[in-house]
Order: structure tokens, then C-alpha cells, then sequence
């Protein structure tokens, strides 16, 4: 039996894209860190704020609610953080620097900000280390494939053409499953300050309908790829 893993080596686990409370459950059950509820509403796995407060609701100490927004207003954007306790935002749209800070609150909620990276060999002229400096204020920068349309849409990019150093703390998305995220630990764990990983479409029966032997699937192939690091 392998020994628990060092603080420095856990990586932390984010669940997207829930709608049911079985998922939330499942996902909770399963020890994930944070789950996602999308609040874009062309998304087939958007929910209402109000839908997100009950959702959220269901959460013990500790799992905390993330809400994922796309070109928001800050009006909106602030009405819902302070709807849903303890949460935090996600910008994946194009917002700015300076409006990330504002649809946060100007400061009073914390944010990610997602970096859409160009697949295949584009992937290397994305500039990560200016783009996590320009939003440093941000928790942490989410990498997601860029694809036509907001969010990865399954698809992983090419993470051997990161950056060797970041400095920032890293959450690496787009195209994960339980049978990969263990290789993108391994590859880009020591090229940032920390690493967490965020899935979605990886662990679905359906858009939006999680399967929660494939969260437990999940769960359990990062939790070995941190024992082995």
C-alpha cells in the first residue's frame, strides 16, 4: 500500500459541469476539492444561479463551489458569488485583467482565470508566462484547449509545449480522463508552483449527466500519480 502522498505532491481535484445532486454527491464521495457549476448559459451544462446556490448547498466543510462564467457582467457575476457561499470565480471568456478583478469584486472573491491554448504545434506560440503575469491577481491560471466555441470541448492540447517554468500556480484541463491525467501530472507538476486538475466531459455518461464510477475512476488515477512523484 502506498504511503499518502507529501502536501507539495497532492494534486488538487476540481469536478465541472454538475447539474445533479447525485453528481455533486458522487464527486463529494469520491474526494473531490472543488466542483464547477457553469453559469454561461449556451453551455448544455448551464444551471441558474439558483440551481447552483441548492447544488452548492449540498457540500460539506472543505469541497468548495466554483462558478464559471464567460463575459459577464460584474454586476451579475458579483450577485451570484455572494448567492452561492464560499464561492469562487471562473473566467473563460475574454475578459480583461482589469475586469476580472472587477467581476470579482474588486478583490472580494477569488478567482481563476482560464488560458485557451491553440491546439497542436500552435500550442508552443502561446506565451503562458506573460499571460499568468498579466493575470497575476488571478488564484490560479486554467489551461483549456482552445477550440471554436467557449471551453475545451473534450479536447487535450499538447502539454509537452508548455513553458518549463511558470510562476504561478497551474489547472490543467481540456480532454482529461482517468486513463491521461496521470501523465499530464507527471509532465507539468514541476514547471509551476503548484498543479490542480479540472474535468468534465472525461468523467459524463451524457452533457451534463456525470458518471460517477468514471469520477471514482478519475480520483483514483490522479491519487496515483501523486503517490508515484
Amino acid at each position: 500500500m502506498n504511503a499518502t502522498p507529501p502536501l507539495a505532491a497532492r494534486t488538487r481535484i476540481k469536478i465541472c459541469g454538475l447539474t445533479r445532486e447525485e453528481d455533486v454527491d458522487a464527486a463529494v464521495e469520491a474526494g473531490a476539492d472543488a466542483i464547477g457549476f457553469v453559469l454561461y448559459p449556451a453551455s448544455p451544462r448551464a444551471v441558474t444561479v439558483e440551481r447552483a446556490a441548492e447544488l452548492a448547498s449540498r457540500l460539506p466543510p472543505f469541497v468548495s463551489p466554483v462558478l464559471l462564467f464567460v463575459n459577464e457582467d460584474a454586476a451579475h457575476s458579483v450577485t451570484a458569488l455572494s448567492s452561492v457561499a464560499g464561492s469562487m470565480a471562473q473566467f473563460h471568456g475574454d475578459e480583461s485583467p482589469a475586469q476580472c478583478w472587477e467581476r470579482a469584486g474588486n478583490g472580494t472573491y477569488r478567482y481563476l482565470r482560464a488560458a485557451r491554448i491553440p491546439l497542436g504545434a500552435a500550442g508552443a506560440g502561446f506565451d503562458l508566462v506573460k499571460y499568468a503575469s498579466d493575470y497575476s491577481r488571478a488564484q490560479a491560471i486554467l489551461l483549456d484547449a482552445h477550440v471554436e466555441a467557449y471551453g475545451g470541448g473534450g479536447k487535450a492540447f499538447d502539454w509537452s509545449l508548455l513553458p518549463p517554468a511558470v510562476d504561478a500556480h497551474l489547472v490543467l484541463s481540456g480532454g482529461l480522463t482517468p486513463a491521461n491525467v496521470g501523465d499530464g501530472i507527471r509532465q507539468l507538476r514541476a514547471r509551476c508552483k503548484s498543479l490542480s486538475v479540472d474535468v468534465s466531459s472525461g468523467v459524463e455518461a451524457s452533457k451534463g449527466i456525470k458518471d460517477a464510477a468514471r469520477i471514482r475512476d478519475f480520483v483514483a488515477a490522479v491519487r496515483a500519480a501523486d503517490a508515484s512523484s
